[in-house]
């Protein structure tokens, strides 16, 4: 509504205290800074909402998930779900590493690669190239793993053109002996 302030950002428990408390900071500090704009006199959080109470993997599908993710904001999701967090990895090699590791341990790996998402949306399409092949370069260590079924895909296009998410198509890779052979080799 036009002339009401928007509401602080409220902690709900003991573990939500902090990130109240900086996002309350970040506010009164924007206020400050934009408060004299024409065009953007104030902006929109975004990300921040009540902690969902959601099942966890394991009691939806009777899997035990791992996850390993470089972003933070991954991990959060694959905890919101029940999925552990393995590994510290940085790169898509390290990240191809705790996978080694932790195989024996679990039933389920998300893997999450950022790389193509954000080289994409810098607008960089000769990096993008590159974090594509890389990723297509590990493919042969996971496969050796011998999965039960390999999904390879993404959430969104994010084509380097736009800088954005786009509504084109998102490719999938789908091996599995239980999936029906389409005729491609590679």
């Amino acid at each position: 509504a036009v002339g009401v302030p928007p509401l602080d950002p409220v902690a709900h428990d003991a573990a939500s205290e902090k990130t109240a408390a900086v996002a309350k900071e970040f506010l009164k500090q924007a206020r400050v800074i934009l408060k004299d704009e024409a065009k953007a006199n104030f902006h929109t959080m975004r990300g921040f909402a009540e902690k969902p109470t959601l099942p966890s993997y394991e009691e939806v599908y009777g899997l035990r998930a791992a996850a390993i993710a470089v972003y933070p904001m991954y991990k959060g999701l694959a905890r919101l779900v029940g999925m552990k967090i393995v590994g510290q990895a940085k790169t898509l090699d390290e990240q191809v590493d705790t996978l080694e590791q932790n195989w024996q341990d679990f039933d389920f790996f998300f893997l999450h690669y950022k790389y193509t998402d954000s080289t994409g949306e810098d607008g960089n399409f000769q990096a993008k190239v590159e974090r594509t092949e890389d990723f297509d370069a590990c493919i042969p260590r996971v496969a050796a793993l011998k999965p039960d079924v390999l999904i390879v895909t993404g959430d969104h296009s994010t084509p380097s053109y736009l800088k954005s998410h786009s509504w084109h198509p998102v490719p999938t890779l789908l091996a599995s002996d239980c999936c029906r052979y389409d005729g491609l080799k590679e």
